[in-house]
């Protein structure tokens, strides 16, 4: 059975992800709020694999919360 401090060090350990889709909107919308077309364009490949890499990583997180839901039902 898993205890309750050695959960929370082993999520400790769980380093900070940065998404890079959340840097290249920044990067695609113009001070008015409105989208850049050009900057879309030219940013183009890095956000399809941004994009991939972000629903990786939501994919990624839902599992992990299924996994620390089943863990805490043997939580003393």
């Amino acid at each position: 059975m898993i205890e309750t401090r050695d959960l929370i060090r082993i999520l400790e350990g769980i380093p900070e992800t940065r998404l890079r889709i959340l840097e290249l909107c920044h990067k695609v919308v113009k001070k008015d709020s409105t989208i850049d077309g050009e900057k879309v364009a030219f940013y183009a490949k890095e956000l399809v694999e941004a994009t991939k890499e972000a629903e990786q990583y939501s994919k990624d997180t839902h599992e992990a919360v299924r996994c620390l839901r089943e863990l805490a039902r043997f939580l003393p």
